[in-house]
């Protein structure tokens, strides 16, 4: 077994589409002009994000400060589990680096919630989100700001129709031995929840027959991406925006909607308690959940949160789509399990 350490590459910066956001005074609520006034004063915000690929990030950072001239954005992206043990490390130094945190893996924001480090904020476009993300956390210390699938990606030039996998089962099947890819738990945040979905489903069982089929791990989910283009694997468990990304540039590459279920992610933010530039968070926050934000995920193949936003080409309405999602309580509880016992099974 091998551990791809890649991240997923070759797609510019340039090439991820940007929204016309550009937002006249006159376009602006009152509340939304004050805090804008505000947040020129501070000029800026750092954004820890695991939510999307790095150029997505980027130009939702870009696209915010297009409709907020004067407000910059300083984008880090990394998997989850980095982000949170950097902003850990932050916290414990004193340091006020991270504005916005969003995190993949939602037991963050309880640990970070309980131990009083976020800031309480409702965004102002908050109740315009559909109503599935609505109201993740009732006291508004954190809020979706991102939804995402986890499917099975396959590279179509080395997989024929006739032999797709249909279901999550099919990956555990001997026929595709050394032919698998996933990310890793201990990193990633979506695949931390999709692998307590799994056991969920199929008891950790299912991972010992994965162990035996010999997967390529990485760490970041969208590493699955850049295993399929490579040719080394030939299926795995992946996100549907990354994947659909990559089809768009020419990449012989193609999604699977399991019969069993495709694993929803709701990812959140929250703004800490320690912003060294609260009210440019608090704007942030707000273009996140904004028609002029969420259409920026769409246009890079993200799922839209909001009713007046269509889904992306390739993609399907979440309406038509069997999903399926641990708890709130699973994730928290079953992710510092699932990290060990996949250690244990993978070695890694």
């Amino acid at each position: 077994m091998r551990m791809a350490l890649s991240v997923l590459c070759g797609l510019a910066a340039g090439m991820f589409a940007l929204s016309p956001v550009a937002a006249s005074a006159q376009d602006m609520s009152a509340a939304e002009k004050t805090l804008y006034e505000a947040a020129k004063k501070e000029g800026e915000l750092t954004w820890y994000t695991a939510h999307t690929a790095a150029e997505v990030a980027e130009a939702m950072g870009n696209a915010f400060t297009e409709a907020y001239p004067g407000v910059k954005v300083n984008v880090v992206r990394s998997t989850a589990q980095v982000a949170f043990q950097r902003l850990s490390q932050d916290l414990r130094a004193g340091v006020a680096q991270c504005d916005v945190f969003s995190s993949t893996d939602i037991g963050h924001y309880s640990f970070l919630k309980e131990e009083k480090l976020l800031m309480q904020y409702r965004p102002e476009n908050a109740d315009q989100v559909i109503d599935a993300f609505k109201d993740l956390d009732p006291d508004n210390y954190f809020h979706t700001t991102s939804a995402g699938l986890i499917l099975i990606n396959y590279n179509k030039s080395l997989v024929k129709e006739d032999e797709l996998p249909t279901n999550w089962t099919d990956l555990v099947d001997p026929k595709w031995k050394d032919k698998v890819t996933v990310g890793h738990p201990g990193f990633s945040g979506y695949v931390g929840t999709w692998t307590v979905m799994m056991r969920k489903l199929y008891g950790w069982e299912f991972f010992e027959k994965l162990e035996e089929n010999n997967p390529q791990i990485g760490r970041s989910i969208n590493d699955t991406v850049t295993m399929l283009n490579a040719g080394e694997r030939q299926i795995g468990a992946g996100p549907s925006a990354t994947t659909l990304i990559s089809a768009s540039r020419g990449n012989p590459l193609g999604l699977i909607y399991p019969t069993d279920g495709t694993v929803l992610m709701i990812s959140p933010s929250g703004i800490l308690a320690n912003s060294k530039h609260p009210n440019a968070a608090k704007l942030f926050m707000n273009f996140l959940l904004s028609k002029e934000g969420v259409s920026v995920y769409v246009d890079n193949f993200g799922e839209s949160l909001r009713a007046d936003v269509p889904p992306a080409p390739g993609g399907k309405p979440l309406d038509q789509v069997k999903l399926i999602r641990p708890s709130t309580e699973e994730i928290e509880k079953g992710i510092p399990e699932v990290k060990e016992l996949w250690r244990d099974t993978f070695g890694i």
